[in-house]
């Protein structure tokens, strides 16, 4: 099935499967096209300013309040949310390998295992960072989370995110945004799968401001793809699963809840193809922060200084003369959960894997291994194109804890701190 989507972030939308579905001039007419009920989903108060505003109106089969039963409390697995201190690992740089896909019967929402929460989902600050595990498609069965917006990275297999709003499939390479409060179901397009989420409790995930780079390069808002509408018309059950307040509930509807027949607005779900970022770097010398490769940023109540920047590494030309080309030494107030979908990590070129993770906390100093130093720092200056890499990097203003579940994982590495044991003292006051 061949898909439409709408480009364009952050922009007002509308759409309709049907002709004539969309009210014209006017969001809650006193009697809609075809029968349907017009309903508001706000991700944001009602008396937010205009550019921060977000809100879409749905036209429907059936209106959301219409359940059809109460909600019961479900075992919520491996999920966790913030705050959440289950477990004294000590405190020092940590690296997993990749998690294996399991045998057992997992959906994308069962196959959710939480990595590391940060923050209070209660007072919408903060985040978590999962890995999540998919071996079947979600059947007969629907999903939103109340407590934050989803950030999605797909690392191997392709899926088909069937929305209110409309499908969107992607590929590894890709990332998919569920806001708050919106129901999908996520069906495998090829084996299983396996990928990264940000759990974003805080302001939605936006573009980051350019500053003196101008108009141009980074994430292009014309890069950000929307669904057109689609719906199901089935009057078949189905479970509703709810995360709200840290916890899991099911009940059961009579009916799909992708049942949205036109839609406009500017809070809908989208996608971006991580290899259109445009990156920017330094042409002459010296190493340019790591801020120029955010993607996006879920700001926080202090300028400057945001809930989550999503970031990434991706293919790109390093030029620099008489510079240590690789990112250096440092000590960071920010948390950097770090995942590498496909290729090598120049920083850390033994050791960390596609589908691994490593963490590097608040003020615990981090780097480049000895092999990469030793490399970065003997090697002819030439310019040099990355290829065939890309890693990203969940970076919060909050420190990241880590949970029982991944404190025991087999897949961490107990020895990763040895990759910096081999820097030599190369100190020598007789030699400037």
């Amino acid at each position: 099935m061949a898909l439409s989507y709408m480009s364009g972030f952050g922009n007002s939308l509308e759409t309709e499967a049907l002709p004539g579905a969309l009210p014209v001039g006017r969001n809650s007419p006193q009697k809609c096209a075809y029968g349907l009920y017009a309903e508001q989903l706000s991700g944001s108060p009602f008396t937010a300013p205009r550019a921060s505003n977000e809100r879409s109106w749905l036209y429907r089969i059936r209106p959301s309040v219409q359940h059809a039963g109460r909600f019961t409390k479900i075992d919520g697995g491996h999920w966790r949310t913030a705050p959440c201190h289950e477990h004294d690992i000590p405190i020092g740089q940590l690296r997993w390998s990749p998690v294996p896909i399991p045998k057992e019967k997992l959906t994308f929402v069962d196959g959710i295992r939480t990595m590391t929460t940060a923050g209070d989902a209660g007072t919408q600050t903060g985040m978590a960072a999962h890995i999540y595990l998919a071996t079947q498609s979600m059947r007969d069965a629907c999903f939103y989370n109340a407590d934050a917006e989803m950030l999605i990275v797909l690392q191997e297999e392709r899926l088909r995110f069937v929305t209110e709003f409309g499908i969107i499939e992607a590929e590894p390479g890709e990332i998919v945004v569920i806001p708050r409060g919106v129901k999908m179901r996520v069906e495998l397009m090829g084996g299983p799968a396996r990928g990264y989420i940000c759990e974003n409790y805080g302001g939605a995930f936006t573009l980051p401001e350019r500053g003196p780079i101008g108009a141009n390069c980074l994430a292009n808002a014309r890069d950000f793809l929307t669904p057109v509408a689609a719906y199901e018309d089935r009057d078949e059950p189905c479970h509703l699963t709810v995360k709200w307040g840290g916890s899991l509930w099911r009940t059961t509807l009579g009916h799909s809840p992708f049942d949205v027949v036109a839609w406009h607005g500017n809070y809908a779900p989208y996608k971006y193809d991580l290899r259109r970022f445009s990156p920017v770097g330094a042409i002459s010398f010296d190493h340019p922060d790591p801020s120029i490769f955010s993607v996006l940023t879920a700001p926080s109540e202090t300028p400057g200084t945001s809930n989550i920047d999503f970031v990434i590494f991706p293919e790109r030309w390093q030029v620099a003369d008489n510079t240590f080309r690789p990112p250096w030494y440092h000590r960071n107030i920010m948390s950097e959960f770090m995942g590498l979908v496909y290729g090598v990590y120049d920083a850390k070129p033994e050791g960390f894997t596609p589908g691994g993770v490593s963490l590097h906390n608040c003020m615990l100093p981090h780097g480049p291994d000895a092999q990469a130093f030793e490399h970065a720092s003997s090697v002819e200056l030439k310019p040099v194109k990355l290829t065939g890499t890309l890693a990203f990097m969940f970076e919060t203003r909050f420190p990241q804890r880590v949970t029982k579940y991944a404190a025991e994982l087999d897949t961490l590495q107990p020895d990763y701190a040895d990759c910096w044991t081999g820097l030599k003292k190369r100190f020598d006051p007789e030699r400037p």
